[in-house]
């Protein structure tokens, strides 16, 4: 007898158990060819509505029993690629996830296009012509990536998910685990407005806000690593000196209601930014990156709640205005946060850690509110890391390629190049940045405070 289908084990677990997997990008490609939600009566939901329903409900109560079923299948089926499924031994698939937390690893990009989006990233990443432009790049996101697993020349693409699901201690490190269960909390993706658009306005809950509101353990907290800027580039953020919360939510509903554009300028601070800067983005900061900006945005990891107060009077790409969240907002934004409070804790606060013969260690931030800590690595020859109990996450600011080493020979020499991000699980060890090239590289690198 065969029992098939969402949640089978649930009837019966089986003699012979396989479980049927696919990535959350290939689901969403799926939506916008016009998938419908899991056993939904609702079969012609736009897309965004498909997207939110498959990440805060569907995906989550997928990941729940999927959490126990990696242990126990028989079978790993990666239906990812349609019409080519292919199939690998459960135990083969534990052994491959095991193994990737022994050494540095890079995820599945994917890059996609949104309103505001510019061409920095089509031009040095040499991506494919979609007609418009590219908004972001999900690159260093577990949540939202996929890995490739080689078995002997049979390819697997799989969540990388499933990886902090089956391997969380030796992934992220025993005090990281104990804080954070199977999640994982570091977050890089890039936003690339050059030649495109401000990002909307927006600010993201209080912890005590996603906690009782929405029953999440900890916020988004993040930052902005500006890759690259046009000249002239700058962010919105924090309020102004002596700005009116109750004038400033009138002006947010009258341009919500489309009666006159929001004055940003009259309530946002604007500060100009050049290449290497990072603006720290405690929570309930408004906040959005302006045009002409490349940013890689470092962040924490709960589910995504973004509250937006203003998307410059758009329409979206499928021609409908973006969802607009101003109740949210105002309960959240720190109105003494203002010009001068920003200036003093949010830019410029980039301290020198450490300079030597080998280069340069430089601490940038976050914010004292924000449990992430991030690291800039430069040299021209090569440096040791001083590793904590988190894992590390990475990304090359500057330079074509860095090395990343091994001292005692626990995995072989990884390369990374130019903006990308690989992760270096903790049980992976010690490590040393190297420059390949005799040139100068920079490495930022986040994890989380132990």
């Amino acid at each position: 007898m065969l029992v098939y289908g969402v949640g089978a084990t649930l009837v019966h677990p089986g003699d012979v158990q396989v479980l049927a997997d696919i990535t959350r990008w290939e689901i969403q490609l799926r939506y916008r060819r016009g998938m419908s939600n899991w056993r939904t009566a609702r079969a012609d939901l736009p897309r965004l509505q498909k997207y939110k329903r498959g990440f805060f409900a569907e995906w989550r109560w997928a990941d729940r029993e999927k959490d126990h079923l990696l242990d126990t299948m028989d079978f790993y089926l990666d239906m990812t690629t349609q019409g080519s499924p292919a199939l690998v031994d459960g135990a083969s698939y534990r052994e491959a996830l095991r193994q990737t937390t022994r050494r540095p690893f890079r995820m599945v990009p994917y890059f996609d296009p949104g309103v505001w989006g510019g061409h920095w990233m089509k031009d040095h990443f040499d991506l494919p012509e979609n007609g418009s432009n590219y908004a972001w790049s999900f690159d260093g996101v577990p949540e939202e990536n996929s890995l490739l697993l080689d078995f002997g020349g049979r390819l697997i693409q799989t969540p990388a998910l499933n990886l902090v699901l089956q391997q969380p201690r030796a992934l992220l490190g025993e005090g990281v685990h104990a804080r954070f269960g199977k999640e994982f909390p570091i977050r890089f993706d890039m936003l690339d407005t050059v030649g495109g658009q401000n990002l909307s306005l927006q600010v993201h809950p209080l912890t005590e806000y996603i906690q009782n509101t929405f029953n999440m353990r900890y916020t988004q907290d993040e930052s902005y690593y500006i890759l690259d800027a046009e000249e002239g580039a700058s962010v919105w953020l924090g309020v102004k000196m002596g700005a009116d919360p109750a004038a400033m939510e009138s002006d947010l509903r009258r341009a919500q209601a489309g009666q006159a554009p929001f004055p940003a300028e009259q309530y946002i601070n604007n500060i100009p930014v050049k290449k290497h800067d990072h603006v720290l983005i405690p929570a309930g900061t408004t906040h959005c990156s302006g045009a002409g900006t490349m940013v890689l945005e470092i962040s924490a990891t709960p589910y995504i709640f973004t509250f937006k107060l203003w998307d410059w009077g758009r329409l979206d790409l499928d021609g409908k205005p973006r969802p607009i969240h101003i109740d949210h907002g105002m309960a959240n934004i720190q109105f003494d946060r203002d010009t001068t409070w920003v200036r003093q804790n949010l830019v410029g606060q980039t301290a020198v850690l450490r300079r030597d013969e080998a280069g340069l260690v430089e601490r940038t931030g976050l914010h004292e509110r924000e449990f992430i800590d991030t690291l800039r690595y430069t040299t021209t020859d090569r440096m040791t890391v001083e590793r904590t109990g988190s894992v590390d996450v990475l990304n090359l600011v500057e330079g074509s390629r860095a090395r990343l080493v091994s001292p005692a020979g626990d995995f072989e020499p990884f390369e990374l190049h130019y903006a990308e991000t690989c992760i270096l699980p903790r049980a992976a060890g010690d490590y040393v940045i190297e420059s390949p090239d005799d040139g100068t590289v920079k490495v930022i690198l986040a994890r989380v405070r132990c």
